[in-house]
């Protein structure tokens, strides 16, 4: 039993380490003005289909049985509105807005299926969002509206494409499904945006890692780990992406890290722990 607690906490972290990865080259290329966003969103999605065909091609005699249009679109609104949202939200307004939303949703989701939240598992969530406030508010300035609501939905969306993924008996190819469908629906929202698809080759090379490395691979894993956890502990251990992408641009953006941000990482992964430490799949 340890040894699969050990395995599973093993496999939580490498997805959350890839999902700070992610954050940390989406705000590398749209902040930088390298590409517009939907046409970054775009290649993401493609380049992760790319990588994950095989998984169909190898299992094409199942793969029919995990063509699932929702969750291809639940990937794709994410994905788009996310990119969107991130050109008018600075980094600890949109992670807070995003995570804020996914915690919610996967919360109240969680409630309605019988999950059960004790007084420990209670205050680990206080303890986890305040240590996110600690570290984001502060920073806050009142955010656009379009964009926070744009912010919101992808949260909802990601939340939606998550507990989606708790059915799912082979996460590689459903994954691979996924990627593949959402592909046609960041099409038509490119041609529809209307936007300049101004690009350069920073860009181009920054959506594709993120896509093909930073996402392709996490959500497989993702998917494999939904299974052995409730939505409760789902929606609480990603809270550790801010602060994971926020120690990223320290390491790799020049960023200071300040005693406010170490105090709040602190509170997160308090928080957490209080949270999974009474489950016993985790």
């Amino acid at each position: 039993m340890s040894v699969n607690r050990s395995s599973l906490a093993v496999k939580i972290c490498l997805a959350m380490v890839a999902f700070a990865a992610n954050s940390v080259l989406c705000r590398l290329a749209l902040k930088g003005a390298h590409i517009e966003p939907v046409l970054f969103s775009t290649l993401r999605l493609l380049s992760g289909a790319a990588v994950l065909l095989p998984l169909l091609l190898k299992k094409r005699t199942q793969a029919t049985r995990r063509w699932k249009l929702s969750e291809a679109f639940f990937l794709a609104l994410y994905a788009l509105f996310f990119s969107v949202a991130y050109i008018s939200l600075d980094a600890g307004t949109g992670a807070l807005l995003l995570f804020g939303v996914v915690q919610i949703t996967m919360v109240m989701a969680g409630l309605l299926r019988g999950e059960r939240l004790n007084l420990t598992r209670s205050c680990g969530l206080i303890v986890a969002i305040a240590g996110i406030a600690l570290l984001l508010l502060p920073a806050v300035v009142a955010p656009p509206l379009k964009s926070a609501l744009l912010m919101g939905i992808a949260g909802a969306a990601w939340a939606a494409y998550s507990l989606s993924g708790r059915s799912s008996t082979d996460p590689g190819m459903s994954t691979a499904a996924n990627f593949l469908l959402a592909v046609p629906f960041a099409v038509v929202a490119l041609f529809v945006s209307g936007s300049d698809l101004h690009y350069d080759y920073h860009g181009i090379v920054l959506a594709v890692m993120s896509g093909a490395l930073a996402s392709a691979g996490a959500y497989v894993l993702w998917y494999a780990i939904m299974p052995e956890i409730d939505a409760v502990t789902a929606s609480t251990v990603q809270l550790s992406v801010p602060c994971l992408a926020t120690l990223a641009g320290v390491l790799f953006l020049g960023e200071t890290l300040t005693l406010r941000m170490f105090f709040s990482m602190l509170a997160v992964l308090a928080g957490i722990w209080l949270v999974v430490r009474k489950k016993a799949r985790i």
